[in-house]
């Protein structure tokens, strides 16, 4: 497999990788004999060879003889006019003129407009050229409207998709007799698989979802078309998997992969020599990857050898005899193959004999115990200065934006330059779990973005690759996460489909980091996670802590004292040292506090960013009331103002 990336401008924005997959395809839906094409492994995107080169940006097309059709790769709820399927691929042939849509299966190869399946139906089926309400004669379960084929005399109507696979049983031989079941023929079925079958290849073990399909009843063995047309070699080497000649055994029987550690149902690649045994997917895992988990490399290994382990991705134990990925460098991190390999994990490259660069990720240079020369301000030497200042606003960090408070910085010896100690270490490149591509530290642009962890908006140093941002606060995570909030456990960021609440605001979020203890059920989203210990405000003389929220059996009722509002004393709150104040977090913070004061933001409006410290409040333009948040933004030029992100959209 070719590590060369490849650009389909017209397909998709990300270099995709020379493949050879035995699927359909996102580009035209269609399962090809000849299946070389091209794959993109961050969005799992796959393009057949014939449609990625030989596709047309326009198309003159008989079905839309009056207008040049487009290709367009963006569609929100588009059907296909020919034959009414939802354009699933996001890829198709449109005209604006006439709002005329058309996938690319059926630009290559369009559906009849009038059909004989005489052994479903009678008579002549037509396709309608209008979308109607109808029940599906094949019994089929699916939506009820699109483009039909219609019998006007019997008045039934069938998805194009139920009828179609009928049409191509007189491309392929009602029976064929293959290698890997050698005791009956295969009959050639349509729709769904018997009740009695359960429902997948016995080879390759993909549900059978192609509407067309190979099946000997007396032995309930089923195989797919790819595995038909395709079928996997009998016998091969492949030093990459293991150093002996590997056989397929095409039968059921559960083993345990040793190359992942997971189980399987059917049809391994064995060696009788070694007892190996190995997924057929599990052929193709990568020697050599980064992963973002971690900052350096790992590699594949046949046996892990790292007992009481648990995965750097999953946080769950791992089998230590059998294969995965471990990292060099670290002893004892390993992670699963299948975990290492997830999309959202790995960037797709694999990297064996590929050279590693070493590169100086150090954002700075130490002069001296108390003096060093940061990266972003190479013209002046910084100096530490140990515990901070009381609170002054005008005072605040270059990278986070946030004011110094209490915390030690570095100060520029010849100008107004300052770091938190903190903020001044942060690596110029690193990985994060949010993104499987290594970001980079900007710090010479000023422009206003949303970071993708949190969702805040800022104006300071960022991590960055492509169009992917994330504040400096969030973009610094690194795993193990200890927060002083839950300090018994660590937390892990794990990925997946599962929404949770997050323990400081007691909001669902779907991107959290979880405490991996068993029967501990502690919970954070990114913005509560980052959230400052100690902060100032002018309601208050003293600075104010972080509290963790009180106990569920606490008596009476807690009112902040810069909205006026209830607080739940169940979420995060920030309090005085006598405990005397209650305060929203997002009160004292706001939405804008990662926005450095007297900057201007260029947009539809240009904005500045204020500090809201004078005593008499502005109005906000939108509620129409006096901004309580610490930092506003000011229409520049006039007098009006924006107190929230909420009232900056509408």
């Amino acid at each position: 497999m070719d590590n060369e990336g490849v650009s389909l401008p017209l397909f998709h924005y990300h270099l995709m990788m020379p493949w050879n997959d035995l699927r359909r395809g996102d580009c035209c839906r269609s399962l090809e004999s000849i299946s070389d094409g091209y794959y993109c492994k961050t969005c799992d995107f796959f393009v057949h060879k014939n449609c990625g080169d030989e596709s047309s940006k326009y198309i003159e097309h008989p079905s839309h003889p009056n207008h040049t059709l487009e290709l367009g790769s963006y569609t929100y709820n588009k059907f296909c006019t020919l034959c009414g399927i939802y354009i699933v691929s996001q890829i198709f042939y449109h005209c604006d003129i006439c709002d005329f849509s058309m996938d690319l299966n059926c630009a290559k190869y369009p559906p009849p407009e009038v059909i004989d399946i005489s052994e479903t139906h009678h008579h002549k089926l037509t396709l309608l050229e209008e979308r109607i309400d109808f029940d599906c004669d094949a019994k089929c379960g699916k939506i009820t409207y699109g483009f039909p084929y219609k019998c006007h005399e019997c008045d039934v109507a069938f998805h194009v998709d139920c009828v179609w696979p009928l049409l191509e049983v007189h491309h392929h031989p009602l029976e064929v007799n293959h290698s890997y079941h050698p005791w009956h023929p295969l009959k050639l079925y349509t729709g769904q698989p018997p009740d009695y079958s359960d429902g997948t290849c016995r080879l390759c073990a993909r549900k059978i979802d192609d509407r067309l399909f190979y099946h000997c009843s007396s032995c309930n063995f089923t195989l797919d078309m790819r595995c038909v047309l395709h079928p996997p070699q009998q016998s091969l080497m492949d030093l990459k998997a293991h150093d002996h000649q590997l056989t397929l055994l095409p039968r059921l029987r559960s083993f345990t992969c040793n190359a992942c550690g997971l189980s399987g149902d059917r049809s391994p690649y064995i060696c009788v020599q070694c007892d190996f045994m190995i997924h057929q997917e599990c052929l193709d895992l990568p020697r050599v990857i980064n992963i973002n988990r971690h900052d350096h490399r790992v590699s594949r290994t046949s046996v892990l050898g790292v007992v009481n382990s648990a995965c750097g991705v999953c946080r769950q134990k791992v089998d230590w005899t059998c294969g995965g990925f471990s990292c060099q460098q670290c002893p004892g991190y390993v992670v699963h193959s299948k975990c290492a390999t997830r999309r959202d994990v790995w960037n797709g490259k694999e990297l064996e004999g590929v050279p590693e660069e070493i590169e100086d990720i150090e954002p700075y240079v130490v002069i001296d115990e108390n003096t060093i020369q940061h990266f972003s301000h190479q013209e002046h030497y910084l100096r530490l200065h140990v515990n901070g200042v009381l609170f002054d606003d005008n005072k605040r960090c270059s990278a986070c934006s946030h004011p110094i408070c209490l915390h030690s910085f570095y100060g520029c010896m010849d100008c107004d330059f300052i770091l938190h100690q903190n903020c001044a270490g942060f690596l110029r490149m690193k990985w994060h779990v949010l993104y499987n591509e290594r970001l980079t530290l900007v710090t010479n642009e000023a422009k206003i973005f949303e970071c993708h962890a949190c969702g805040k908006l800022s104006n300071g140093f960022r991590y960055q690759h492509e169009n992917r941002v994330f504040d400096v606060r969030c973009g610094s995570f690194s795993e193990p996460f200890v927060h002083p909030s839950h300090p018994d456990h660590p937390l892990y960021y794990i990925s997946g489909d599962e929404i949770k609440t997050c323990n400081g605001c007691n909001m669902w979020h779907s991107r959290v980091l979880n405490c991996v203890e068993d029967g501990c059920t502690f919970s954070l989203c990114f913005q509560c996670a980052i959230l400052p210990q100690v902060v100032k405000h002018r309601v208050e003389d003293h600075p104010l802590s972080l509290c963790y929220g009180e106990d569920e059996e606490a008596n009476g009722i807690y009112w902040c004292d810069i909205c006026e509002e209830e607080v739940d004393p169940e979420t995060w709150f920030y309090t005085c040292k006598d405990h005397q104040a209650s305060l929203h977090t997002k009160c004292v913070i706001g939405d804008f506090s990662g926005l450095m004061p007297r900057s201007t933001i260029e947009g539809m409006l240009t904005f500045e960013v204020v500090l809201n410290n004078s005593v008499s409040r502005p109005f906000c333009r939108n509620c129409k009331l006096h901004c309580i948040y610490p930092i506003t933004l000011k229409i520049l030029g006039t007098s009006e103002y924006f107190c929230c992100f909420d009232c900056l959209k509408v």
